[in-house]
């Protein structure tokens, strides 16, 4: 690989680890291609790029950043997960790949700019997905109108009751 196939690729992991609201760093040593090619598929559904990347430029492109900390992690085969969307999506993904697969292992995560140790991952996968959170968002925003609208209705409700006691008594 010539220093402009290098600079090219480096550029490249710089703009992913930008772009990416979440970034996972992996150790498939162990796994298959069958195996690999699984968990790519999974972890593609979510918006998310799985791609091993020599060590030594995912290296240079994180100095470049300034991500301090990641260094001692790029160690051994590592596979590097871009999330773009939903990070806990992603994250829950490679969580439950872990459980599945013993040889497979979660060196360290960033969100944002902030380095995420194995067990800090393992909680952000432990979070609902957005679309959890927003049913529940706007089931605590209905309940007020509902209560509003039961309470105006009350009236009009005891008001029919009433009458149809009336209309019993008389038959």
């Amino acid at each position: 690989m010539n220093k402009e196939q290098k600079a090219k690729i480096i550029s490249e992991v710089k703009e992913r680890f930008e772009k990416a609201k979440a970034v996972v760093m992996t150790d498939y040593k162990g796994l298959n291609v069958e195996e690999i090619t699984e968990l790519r598929a999974k972890l593609h559904e979510t918006s998310c790029e799985y791609k091993v990347i020599k060590n030594t430029l995912t290296q240079l492109a994180i100095s470049e950043m300034k991500l301090k900390g990641l260094e001692e992690f790029l160690t051994g085969p590592t596979a590097i997960a871009f999330e773009y969307g939903d990070p806990v999506a992603s994250t829950k993904v490679i969580s439950n790949f872990q459980k599945e697969h013993e040889k497979f292992k979660i060196k360290v995560g960033v969100l944002g700019k902030k380095i995420l140790t194995r067990q800090d991952v393992k909680s952000l996968a432990s979070l609902p997905d957005r679309e959890t959170i927003l049913s529940m968002l706007f089931a605590r925003m209905q309940s007020p109108i509902t209560g509003i609208v039961n309470v105006l209705q009350a009236p009009l409700r005891n008001l029919v009751n009433v009458l149809d006691a009336i209309s019993k008594q008389k038959t």
